[in-house]
């Protein structure tokens, strides 16, 4: 406990400490090199209270979608914009495809139950999302002057992305198809600049700020945009 908050410290042999505060509920995590005192991580932890506490105001006042049943009615998004689900039933096999401007139908065999209906539109989220990102990879890579060796999608549950230098991979959070395309374009941006600069340092920033000056912005809007609702464990 640090200041009334908890706080859980991970050792690992790393040369700088980090420290993050996670959805949904503020959990506060510090990743401290293997050098570092608990009295040099307790001050680190003390000098942030003030930027930690801010954090977890965001996500106790942050937006959260309820549990989806994957039922007629329910409201989903895809790139920002909220849809209606439709459900139908049919004999054929289950297919997902955005009916009208406003609305998703969803295609399921009689007795399908929430979990194969959900099945189905997370397999459809995950071809859009892979639809849109090469052609911003086509984009961006030329002007970063790098290339990712590989990018794969997965759900997180505490970032949106991530990037490993070393092998030259980038890693893509699923709730991203949900989100604004704007938001999508930062994220890679961001995720190829680690490429250039691994760390959140001012060379990072500077890079940043050269290529894509509104990212801040788009940071905001992207890390305001509704929570899914998730069985949140760590």
């Amino acid at each position: 406990m640090v200041g009334g908050l908890p706080v859980q410290i991970v050792r690992k042999p790393i040369k700088n400490l980090h420290l993050g505060v996670y959805p949904p509920n503020g959990r506060v995590r510090v990743a401290a090199p293997l050098a570092v005192s608990d009295h040099a991580v307790r001050l680190a932890v003390i000098g942030k209270l003030g930027w930690i506490k801010r954090q977890r105001a965001r996500f106790e006042n942050q937006p959260r979608q309820s549990r989806r049943e994957i039922v007629s009615g329910e409201t989903h998004y895809f790139l920002g914009r909220p849809y209606r689900l439709r459900v139908t039933r049919h004999l054929g096999r289950g297919s997902l495809v955005l009916w009208t401007k406003s609305a998703i139908e969803l295609w399921v065999q009689p007795g399908s139950d929430v979990n194969d209906r959900d099945l189905i539109l997370q397999r459809w989220y995950r071809e859009r999302l892979r639809e849109l990102v090469p052609p911003l990879l086509a984009k961006w890579e030329p002007v970063l002057g790098v290339r990712a060796a590989d990018w794969r999608i997965k759900k997180m549950k505490t970032r949106w992305g991530s990037c490993s230098a070393k092998a030259r991979r980038i890693w893509l959070n699923l709730e991203l198809a949900k989100k604004p395309a704007l938001c999508l374009e930062y994220l890679l941006v961001h995720e190829l600049v680690h490429l250039i600069e691994r760390r959140h340092n001012d060379r990072f920033t500077c890079l940043m700020d050269k290529h894509l000056p509104l990212w801040r912005q788009r940071r905001r809007e992207l890390n305001a945009a509704p929570l899914a609702h998730a069985n949140w464990t760590y």
